[in-house]
């Protein structure tokens, strides 16, 4: 977003996240702070715009709502970014599940359907849905870069030793030999979420 001129400033609980944004976006005049989204420490009023990309649901919303209410401006807004990989739409998406599900039962990740909004609960008597987009899209991966996505996830690189993500990884990558292409497409649902502070 930052060739749209607006003034941007990063924020993430990791250090080693912030680095890598630090090094990735060298040459833009963007901000960055180490913090949690729940206590960020900046001024009252101080965006006119928040965003939360991938992210939302790892948040504390009894602290986060507060917090984000407290440094949007008046009137200002709240856009919460989330993607979707389709198990149901997608062979390669359903085969990995299935993987991830033999190794970590307790897997909650997977079996996503169809985005349907519902008005959530954190924005009751706060916030106003302004507009909603969502749309499918295929977005290219390597096998290499499949594998590395699917390492990260919770049910995987969160939960399991070191062991056992090796051998994920091993039973992972037999499952996709039969991909010789140097890219293939895994189907997901981009959804964009736009709120409006009362």
């Amino acid at each position: 977003m930052y060739q749209f001129g607006a003034s941007f400033v990063g924020t993430d609980i990791s250090e080693s996240q912030i680095n890598e944004a630090i090094a990735l976006s060298k040459g833009m005049e963007i901000g960055y702070r180490v913090c949690p989204s729940e206590d960020t420490g900046f001024y009252d009023d101080s965006f006119d715009v928040v965003t939360a990309c991938q992210c939302f649901h790892y948040f504390d919303t009894s602290k986060f709502i507060p917090e984000l209410r407290r440094i949007l401006k008046p009137k200002g807004k709240f856009c919460k970014i989330f993607m979707e990989w389709l198990p149901y739409e997608d062979e390669i998406v359903n085969a990995m599940e299935k993987l991830v599900l033999n190794y970590n039962p307790n897997w909650t990740g997977e079996g996503f359907k169809q985005f349907e909004f519902k008005t959530p609960e954190w924005s009751r008597n706060c916030f106003e849905i302004e507009t909603i987009h969502t749309y499918k899209e295929f977005l290219p991966f390597t096998i290499d870069s499949w594998c590395g996505r699917i390492r990260t996830c919770r049910g995987i690189g969160a939960s399991l030793s070191p062991c056992e993500i090796n051998e994920f990884d091993k039973e992972h990558r037999a499952l996709l030999a039969g991909y010789t292409e140097d890219t293939f497409n895994i189907k997901h649902e981009i959804q964009i979420e736009i709120y409006r502070l009362m």
